[in-house]
Protein backbone atom coordinates (compact mmCIF):
# COMPACT_ATOMS: atom_id res chain seq x y z
CA UNK A 1 0.00 0.00 0.00
CA UNK A 2 1.10 3.42 -0.56
CA UNK A 3 1.18 5.46 3.31
CA UNK A 4 1.52 8.98 3.79
CA UNK A 5 3.13 9.38 7.01
CA UNK A 6 2.93 12.61 8.91
CA UNK A 7 5.39 13.18 11.41
CA UNK A 8 7.99 10.26 9.50
CA UNK A 9 11.18 12.33 10.98
CA UNK A 10 10.06 11.92 14.74
CA UNK A 11 11.08 9.20 17.03
CA UNK A 12 7.88 6.57 16.00
CA UNK A 13 7.95 7.86 12.43
CA UNK A 14 11.31 6.61 11.90
CA UNK A 15 10.75 3.36 13.42
CA UNK A 16 7.68 3.24 11.68
CA UNK A 17 8.99 4.10 8.21
CA UNK A 18 11.60 1.22 8.60
CA UNK A 19 8.80 -1.24 9.57
CA UNK A 20 5.95 -0.42 6.76
CA UNK A 21 9.24 -0.59 3.81
CA UNK A 22 10.15 -3.42 5.23
CA UNK A 23 6.49 -5.31 5.31
CA UNK A 24 6.52 -3.90 1.24
CA UNK A 25 4.71 -0.72 1.79
CA UNK A 26 5.52 2.41 -0.17
CA UNK A 27 5.85 5.07 2.58
CA UNK A 28 6.12 9.05 2.13
CA UNK A 29 7.34 11.38 4.71
CA UNK A 30 5.08 14.63 5.00
CA UNK A 31 6.39 17.41 7.44
CA UNK A 32 9.23 20.63 7.21
CA UNK A 33 11.79 18.43 8.04
CA UNK A 34 14.31 18.01 4.98
CA UNK A 35 14.47 14.32 5.75
CA UNK A 36 10.59 14.02 4.20
CA UNK A 37 9.80 13.14 1.29
CA UNK A 38 7.28 15.87 0.89
CA UNK A 39 8.16 18.86 2.35
CA UNK A 40 4.98 20.95 4.08
CA UNK A 41 4.11 22.69 7.53
CA UNK A 42 0.99 20.35 8.56
CA UNK A 43 -0.18 24.01 9.64
CA UNK A 44 -0.33 25.46 6.29
CA UNK A 45 -3.24 23.45 4.62
CA UNK A 46 -2.45 25.21 1.28
CA UNK A 47 0.71 24.13 1.32
CA UNK A 48 -0.24 20.52 2.38
CA UNK A 49 -2.35 20.10 -0.63
CA UNK A 50 0.15 21.44 -2.85
CA UNK A 51 2.75 18.75 -1.14
CA UNK A 52 0.43 16.15 -2.06
CA UNK A 53 -0.72 17.11 -5.55
CA UNK A 54 -1.07 14.56 -8.28
CA UNK A 55 -0.49 12.11 -5.99
CA UNK A 56 -2.57 8.96 -4.41
CA UNK A 57 -2.17 7.24 -0.67
CA UNK A 58 -4.09 4.17 0.72
CA UNK A 59 -3.26 5.01 3.66
CA UNK A 60 -2.67 8.39 5.69
CA UNK A 61 -0.89 7.96 9.20
CA UNK A 62 -0.88 11.03 11.34
CA UNK A 63 2.16 10.52 13.63
CA UNK A 64 3.50 14.08 13.91
CA UNK A 65 4.16 16.17 17.16
CA UNK A 66 6.56 18.94 18.11
CA UNK A 67 7.89 17.25 22.11
CA UNK A 68 10.99 18.36 22.49
CA UNK A 69 12.58 15.90 25.52
CA UNK A 70 13.39 17.59 28.33
CA UNK A 71 12.22 21.13 27.36
CA UNK A 72 8.84 18.91 28.80
CA UNK A 73 8.08 21.05 31.39
CA UNK A 74 5.87 23.89 31.35
CA UNK A 75 2.45 24.18 29.68
CA UNK A 76 3.23 25.87 26.65
CA UNK A 77 5.93 23.52 25.35
CA UNK A 78 2.33 21.75 24.34
CA UNK A 79 1.14 24.10 22.29
CA UNK A 80 2.52 23.30 19.19
CA UNK A 81 1.79 19.64 19.29
CA UNK A 82 -1.91 21.22 20.03
CA UNK A 83 -2.21 22.57 17.02
CA UNK A 84 -0.92 19.70 15.07
CA UNK A 85 -3.33 17.47 16.54
CA UNK A 86 -6.00 19.97 15.68
CA UNK A 87 -5.57 22.22 12.72
CA UNK A 88 -2.66 19.60 11.76
CA UNK A 89 -5.29 16.47 11.40
CA UNK A 90 -7.89 19.08 10.17
CA UNK A 91 -5.03 19.54 7.08
CA UNK A 92 -4.37 15.95 6.34
CA UNK A 93 -8.24 14.99 6.47
CA UNK A 94 -7.90 17.41 3.67
CA UNK A 95 -4.50 15.73 2.02
CA UNK A 96 -6.84 12.30 2.64
CA UNK A 97 -9.39 13.31 0.61
CA UNK A 98 -7.65 14.64 -2.08
CA UNK A 99 -5.04 11.74 -2.77
CA UNK A 100 -8.10 9.08 -2.53
CA UNK A 101 -7.04 7.55 0.85
CA UNK A 102 -9.73 5.38 2.51
CA UNK A 103 -8.01 4.51 6.24
CA UNK A 104 -6.51 7.06 8.74
CA UNK A 105 -4.16 5.56 11.82
CA UNK A 106 -3.74 8.37 14.52
CA UNK A 107 -1.31 8.63 17.27
CA UNK A 108 -2.38 9.49 20.60
CA UNK A 109 -1.46 8.95 24.21
CA UNK A 110 -2.67 7.56 27.47
CA UNK A 111 -2.83 11.00 28.98
CA UNK A 112 -5.96 11.48 26.87
CA UNK A 113 -7.59 10.00 29.43
CA UNK A 114 -7.01 12.28 31.62
CA UNK A 115 -4.11 13.71 34.01
CA UNK A 116 -4.18 12.95 37.11
CA UNK A 117 -4.31 9.89 39.37
CA UNK A 118 -7.10 7.00 37.96
CA UNK A 119 -5.88 4.36 40.98
CA UNK A 120 -4.73 0.94 40.27
CA UNK A 121 -7.11 -0.12 37.99
CA UNK A 122 -6.38 -1.16 34.27
CA UNK A 123 -7.93 1.58 32.03
CA UNK A 124 -9.72 -0.12 28.98
CA UNK A 125 -11.05 1.51 25.97
CA UNK A 126 -14.60 1.22 27.12
CA UNK A 127 -14.56 2.12 31.13
CA UNK A 128 -13.14 5.27 31.53
CA UNK A 129 -13.93 8.23 28.93
CA UNK A 130 -11.57 9.88 26.67
CA UNK A 131 -10.62 13.31 26.17
CA UNK A 132 -12.67 14.39 29.42
CA UNK A 133 -13.24 17.92 30.28
CA UNK A 134 -11.10 19.31 32.27
CA UNK A 135 -10.71 22.10 35.35
CA UNK A 136 -7.38 23.29 34.53
CA UNK A 137 -7.52 25.73 31.69
CA UNK A 138 -3.88 24.19 30.68
CA UNK A 139 -4.58 20.87 30.70
CA UNK A 140 -8.06 21.47 28.97
CA UNK A 141 -5.79 22.48 26.17
CA UNK A 142 -3.44 19.70 26.02
CA UNK A 143 -6.31 16.27 26.50
CA UNK A 144 -9.04 18.78 24.44
CA UNK A 145 -6.30 18.68 21.90
CA UNK A 146 -6.65 14.45 21.79
CA UNK A 147 -10.19 14.96 22.26
CA UNK A 148 -10.36 16.73 19.10
CA UNK A 149 -7.87 14.86 16.80
CA UNK A 150 -10.13 11.52 17.90
CA UNK A 151 -13.09 13.19 17.03
CA UNK A 152 -12.24 14.58 13.89
CA UNK A 153 -10.14 11.18 12.36
CA UNK A 154 -13.58 9.23 13.80
CA UNK A 155 -16.17 11.09 12.18
CA UNK A 156 -14.64 11.78 9.33
CA UNK A 157 -16.72 10.74 5.99
CA UNK A 158 -15.52 8.64 3.80
CA UNK A 159 -12.35 7.16 5.83
CA UNK A 160 -11.57 4.07 8.15
CA UNK A 161 -10.02 5.54 11.49
CA UNK A 162 -7.83 3.59 14.53
CA UNK A 163 -6.58 5.47 17.11
CA UNK A 164 -3.14 4.18 18.76
CA UNK A 165 -3.48 5.37 22.67
CA UNK A 166 0.26 5.08 23.33
CA UNK A 167 1.78 4.68 26.98
CA UNK A 168 5.01 6.48 27.89
CA UNK A 169 8.24 5.72 25.17
CA UNK A 170 11.02 4.40 25.85
CA UNK A 171 13.40 3.05 23.71
CA UNK A 172 16.11 2.92 20.61
CA UNK A 173 15.91 6.80 20.20
CA UNK A 174 13.88 7.99 23.06
CA UNK A 175 15.93 6.44 26.43
CA UNK A 176 19.82 6.43 24.98
CA UNK A 177 19.63 9.92 22.93
CA UNK A 178 17.05 11.75 25.31
CA UNK A 179 16.33 10.66 28.66
CA UNK A 180 20.57 9.04 29.50
CA UNK A 181 21.67 12.63 28.30
CA UNK A 182 19.39 14.10 31.33
CA UNK A 183 20.55 11.44 33.77
CA UNK A 184 24.05 12.60 32.81
CA UNK A 185 24.13 15.92 33.15
CA UNK A 186 21.85 14.98 36.69
CA UNK A 187 18.41 17.47 35.11
CA UNK A 188 15.84 14.49 35.61
CA UNK A 189 15.16 14.41 38.56
CA UNK A 190 12.85 11.51 40.61
CA UNK A 191 10.12 11.95 42.81
CA UNK A 192 8.51 9.36 45.59
CA UNK A 193 5.70 7.52 43.56
CA UNK A 194 3.48 6.86 46.18
CA UNK A 195 2.13 3.63 44.65
CA UNK A 196 1.95 5.59 41.24
CA UNK A 197 2.46 3.66 38.38
CA UNK A 198 2.78 4.81 34.52
CA UNK A 199 2.40 2.50 31.44
CA UNK A 200 5.39 2.08 29.05
CA UNK A 201 6.00 1.04 25.67
CA UNK A 202 8.98 0.55 23.45
CA UNK A 203 8.63 2.95 20.20
CA UNK A 204 9.74 0.09 18.06
CA UNK A 205 6.45 -1.78 19.34
CA UNK A 206 4.43 1.16 19.07
CA UNK A 207 5.87 1.45 15.56
CA UNK A 208 4.54 -2.31 15.01
CA UNK A 209 1.50 -1.63 16.22
CA UNK A 210 1.13 1.67 13.44
CA UNK A 211 2.02 -1.07 10.91
CA UNK A 212 -0.74 -3.60 11.92
CA UNK A 213 -3.35 -0.72 11.96
CA UNK A 214 -2.76 0.25 8.65
CA UNK A 215 -2.86 -3.41 7.43
CA UNK A 216 -5.40 -4.73 9.39
CA UNK A 217 -7.50 -3.38 11.67
CA UNK A 218 -11.52 -3.00 13.05
CA UNK A 219 -12.42 1.29 11.90
CA UNK A 220 -13.63 3.14 14.43
CA UNK A 221 -11.65 1.47 17.36
CA UNK A 222 -8.97 3.03 19.72
CA UNK A 223 -6.73 1.03 21.21
CA UNK A 224 -4.67 1.40 24.30
CA UNK A 225 -0.67 0.39 23.30
CA UNK A 226 1.60 -0.51 26.22
CA UNK A 227 3.96 -3.09 27.46
CA UNK A 228 2.07 -5.30 30.79
CA UNK A 229 3.55 -3.51 33.61
CA UNK A 230 2.70 -0.34 34.59
CA UNK A 231 5.86 1.18 36.63
CA UNK A 232 6.77 4.70 38.35
CA UNK A 233 8.71 6.90 36.08
CA UNK A 234 11.15 6.90 39.24
CA UNK A 235 11.52 3.40 39.05
CA UNK A 236 12.12 3.54 34.86
CA UNK A 237 14.57 6.57 35.72
CA UNK A 238 16.57 4.68 38.13
CA UNK A 239 16.77 1.35 35.41
CA UNK A 240 18.05 3.30 32.88
CA UNK A 241 20.52 5.17 34.90
CA UNK A 242 21.66 1.25 36.42
CA UNK A 243 21.58 -0.33 33.40
CA UNK A 244 23.75 2.56 31.45
CA UNK A 245 26.49 3.37 34.15
CA UNK A 246 24.65 6.88 34.56
CA UNK A 247 24.30 8.58 37.53
CA UNK A 248 21.18 8.11 39.79
CA UNK A 249 18.45 10.12 39.26
CA UNK A 250 18.23 13.07 41.57
CA UNK A 251 15.60 12.59 43.94
CA UNK A 252 13.37 15.64 44.79
CA UNK A 253 10.37 16.15 46.73
CA UNK A 254 7.47 16.67 44.82
CA UNK A 255 6.47 20.10 45.35
CA UNK A 256 9.90 21.22 43.65
CA UNK A 257 8.46 20.10 40.45
CA UNK A 258 5.76 23.05 40.54
CA UNK A 259 7.82 25.52 38.70
CA UNK A 260 7.49 22.60 35.62
CA UNK A 261 3.79 22.18 36.41
CA UNK A 262 3.58 19.53 33.35
CA UNK A 263 6.29 17.38 34.78
CA UNK A 264 4.64 18.05 38.51
CA UNK A 265 1.15 16.98 36.28
CA UNK A 266 2.56 13.46 34.89
CA UNK A 267 4.97 12.51 37.60
CA UNK A 268 2.15 13.09 40.11
CA UNK A 269 -0.46 11.16 37.83
CA UNK A 270 -1.50 7.42 37.83
CA UNK A 271 -2.55 5.71 34.06
CA UNK A 272 -1.79 1.99 34.12
CA UNK A 273 -3.68 0.75 30.48
CA UNK A 274 -5.21 -2.68 29.68
CA UNK A 275 -4.39 -3.47 25.84
CA UNK A 276 -5.91 -7.12 25.94
CA UNK A 277 -8.08 -5.34 22.95
CA UNK A 278 -4.85 -4.60 20.67
CA UNK A 279 -3.18 -7.88 21.39
CA UNK A 280 -7.07 -9.50 20.89
CA UNK A 281 -7.87 -7.62 17.58
CA UNK A 282 -4.84 -6.34 16.29
CA UNK A 283 -2.55 -9.42 16.97
CA UNK A 284 -0.27 -6.94 18.71
CA UNK A 285 1.82 -7.94 21.64
CA UNK A 286 4.75 -6.12 23.61
CA UNK A 287 8.34 -7.67 23.03
CA UNK A 288 8.96 -7.42 26.99
CA UNK A 289 6.62 -7.36 29.87
CA UNK A 290 7.81 -4.29 31.03
CA UNK A 291 10.53 -1.24 29.97
CA UNK A 292 12.70 -2.37 32.94
CA UNK A 293 13.50 -5.44 30.73
CA UNK A 294 13.42 -3.47 27.69
CA UNK A 295 15.92 -1.25 28.84
CA UNK A 296 18.20 -3.86 30.20
CA UNK A 297 17.94 -5.40 26.36
CA UNK A 298 18.55 -1.80 24.68
CA UNK A 299 21.57 -1.14 27.00
CA UNK A 300 23.06 -4.77 26.42
CA UNK A 301 22.81 -4.18 22.47
CA UNK A 302 24.31 -0.40 22.51
CA UNK A 303 27.69 -1.45 24.69
CA UNK A 304 28.90 2.11 23.27
CA UNK A 305 26.37 3.93 25.00
CA UNK A 306 27.71 3.09 28.44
Amino acid sequence: MKVLLAGASGVLGRSATRQLTAAGHEVSGLGRSATNTLRADLLDADAVLRAVDGLTFDVVVHAATALQGESMAGHRSMVATNALRTRGTENLLAAARATGARRLVVESMMFGYGYGDHGTGLITEENTPFGPRGTNAWLERHVGAMRTKERLAFTAEGLKAISLRFGFFYGAGVTDDDVLPQLRRRSLPAVADHGRALSWVDVDDAARAVVLAVESSTPGRAYNIADRTPLPFGRHLQEVAAAFGAPKPLRVPLWLLRPAPLAHTGMSSQLRLDTSRAERELGWSPTHDDSLTGVRALAAARPAAV
